[in-house]
């Protein structure tokens, strides 16, 4: 069972992933200057906070955000390959 996330440390999370801003927050539908913002301690928005723990947890794929993306339109930039 993976530990409970705790939303300031989202740049932790990011680094741990081996990602940069771009590509981390694109997935959520963020842009980088918004995930800047999250990162340096803004308050997350709770559907945004929600989302990332599901993520982070392995409830929910990469794969599920990218067909959520596509459903509504978002401009998501291709995942990294790995």
């Amino acid at each position: 069972m993976k530990k409970k996330l705790d939303l300031t440390q989202l740049r932790d999370l990011r680094k741990r992933h081996r990602l940069n801003q771009s590509d981390f927050w694109s997935r959520f539908g963020v842009t980088q200057s918004g995930g800047s913002r999250y990162e340096s301690g803004r308050a997350v928005p709770k559907p945004l906070a929600l989302l990332i723990h599901f993520w982070h947890s392995g409830k929910i794929a990469d794969d599920d955000l990218a067909l959520a993306a596509k459903a509504l339109g978002w401009p998501r930039r291709k995942a990294p390959a790995k």
